[in-house]
């Protein structure tokens, strides 16, 4: 299994509506989540912007391979786009696993 965390930086004028559209995931979204493999997956939100995201899997690449094929995906991250600053591409193109330095089992 792989314990997978990235950053990402939500625009501050833009928070409370990420915050809202989170609130209201698309039921089709949070299906192709659990049917790729993404499992215990969190986000979390700083007031300035920063946002954390962590998820489980058992091979990161597959399960983006997997997203990436599906068409819910593709619209969920063209609406989410905006809501980003510094992207490279959509925000799912954009997220870069940290490198886990510590791990209390």
């Amino acid at each position: 299994m792989e314990r997978i965390c990235f950053v990402l930086r939500v625009r501050p004028d833009r928070l409370e509506e990420y915050r809202a559209r989170h609130a209201e995931v698309w039921p089709e979204m949070l299906d192709a989540l659990r049917d790729t493999g993404w499992r215990n997956y969190s986000l979390f939100l700083r007031e300035d912007g920063l946002l954390v995201g962590y998820l489980e899997t058992d091979d990161f690449g597959k399960a983006r391979e997997g997203m990436a094929a599906t068409g819910v995906n593709a619209r969920w991250q063209a609406e989410m786009a905006p809501f980003f600053a510094g992207l490279d591409g959509n925000p799912d193109e954009s997220m870069r696993p940290l490198t886990e330095v510590f791990h209390l089992d």
